[in-house]
């Protein structure tokens, strides 16, 4: 498909610059069936409760968001690195700032007694770093590292400590993501505790989201288009929990994208969701027949995104078009920190 059926105007300030306090006062749009026909409601996250049905069950993204993002020197040049995916208990492969100033085997000074030497440059420009040492990279990267916020914030204002908190959602416990699954952000322990008094269940996987979500789509078609591969698991328990939640009539709500991208990888052609751990690359465009969820929690998307493509494969992309248009309009809140929406199609 022609990458410019996904573009539609969007004024600079409607990009959220802080979530919204408390974090399930944001607003919240609902799309009612998809289509052109289905229902539009103007809400906020706080009344999900209410637009689900007991017996429903959540799927939240467990991945915690490490300081992934690096400032450092090779010699007299200074050198950014973004992490987004580990290749090995010290290796992480990254998006490297300045990388003509890089050669195979330079060693890069990151500061606070952490460095790293740059291995295999991949045909995407993407170097792998592997960190000197005997701490945990982990350690290295919270002595070393800043969070990387997503471009369109970071463009605007600096990273500063308030986001080591906001970046991060209530439910993340698994190390290992460049970028929060955001959806997320919008929950509280009072929003969970009322969805489990309404009947609505929950249940979590982990997908580490890598810096990948951040690029923009540069080919002209969508055929075109490499997602770049993201680690993933799907426990036993929580597929068990999708299957039970069907069978007794339920429907499965994914929160967030991530959640939604690694339910339909775990997927058979049966729908049925199996356990599933090891990387995933899907890439979901109009046509795409979902065999996970029957729902999603999301936040509202960049033009010409690979995100962007996914709603509309769900509703339907005249309908997302005419949604975002309404969001603009209604001066709803856009993005990683921005208002939610709920599609049910």
């Amino acid at each position: 498909m022609d990458v410019g059926l996904f573009d539609f105007d969007l004024p600079a300030d409607r990009i959220a610059l802080r979530p919204a306090s408390p974090r399930d006062s944001a607003r919240m749009l609902v799309l009612d069936g998809a289509g052109t026909g289905g229902a539009t409601r103007d809400r906020c996250v706080s009344d999900l409760p209410s637009e689900l049905r007991a017996g429903d069950l959540l799927v939240f993204n467990d991945t915690r968001v490490i300081p992934a993002q690096l400032e450092g020197r090779r010699g007299n040049a200074a050198v950014g690195a973004t992490l987004h995916k580990r290749e090995g208990p010290r290796r992480w492969r990254a998006f490297v700032r300045n990388a003509r100033r890089v050669r195979e085997g330079d060693r890069i000074d990151f500061g606070a007694d952490v460095f790293a030497v740059a291995r295999d440059r991949a045909e995407d420009g993407s170097l792998a770093l592997e960190f000197e040492g005997a701490e945990p990279v982990e350690l290295l990267l919270e002595r070393a590292g800043t969070v990387p916020l997503p471009p369109y914030i970071a463009g605007r204002r600096a990273p500063d400590a308030q986001d080591r908190n906001d970046y991060q959602t209530m439910f993340a416990a698994s190390d290992g993501a460049v970028a929060a699954p955001t959806a997320s952000l919008h929950f509280t322990p009072a929003l969970v505790a009322a969805l489990e008094a309404a009947g609505v269940e929950r249940v979590t996987v982990t997908l580490h989201v890598g810096a990948g979500t951040f690029l923009p789509v540069k080919a002209e078609d969508t055929a075109d288009h490499r997602m770049h591969a993201e680690w993933g698991r799907v426990s036993a328990e929580a597929a068990d929990a999708v299957r039970r939640t069907r069978a007794a009539g339920g429907r499965v709500i994914a929160a967030g994208t991530t959640s939604l991208r690694l339910l339909e990888s775990a997927a058979a052609v049966t729908g049925e969701v199996r356990p599933f751990e090891g990387d995933t690359a899907i890439f979901i465009t109009p046509g795409h027949r979902f065999r996970a969820v029957e729902g999603l929690v999301t936040n509202f998307h960049l033009p010409r995104s690979t995100l962007f493509m996914l709603v509309s494969a769900l509703m339907g992309l005249e309908r997302m078009k005419a949604a975002y248009a309404h969001a603009v309009a209604e001066r709803y809140r856009f993005y990683s920190y921005g208002d939610a929406s709920l599609l049910l199609p």
